[in-house]
């Protein structure tokens, strides 16, 4: 009885379960190790873009701030 209870579940898990998930892992993993497509491409370099011009407003609004409140980092 307890054989039976251990083995329907374990045969559904490996007839259709495993299969699946391997072949579900390991489409995932092609799709990683293809590396970015062209629009993501595009995407990250627009991202890296944005990235330097607020690295650029941050530095001028430090300067700013060092002008006008220079205690202002030392403030929490």
């Amino acid at each position: 009885m307890s054989m039976g209870f251990l083995a329907v579940p374990l045969i559904v898990f490996m007839v259709f379960v495993a299969p699946l998930w391997l072949i579900l892992h390991y489409r995932s993993q092609r799709h990683a190790a293809q590396g970015l497509s062209s629009e993501d491409h595009e995407k990250l370099q627009a991202l890296v873009v944005r990235a330097e011009q607020m690295q650029t407003r941050i530095v001028t609004l430090e300067k700013i701030l060092d002008a006008e409140a220079p205690q202002w980092r030392h403030k929490q």
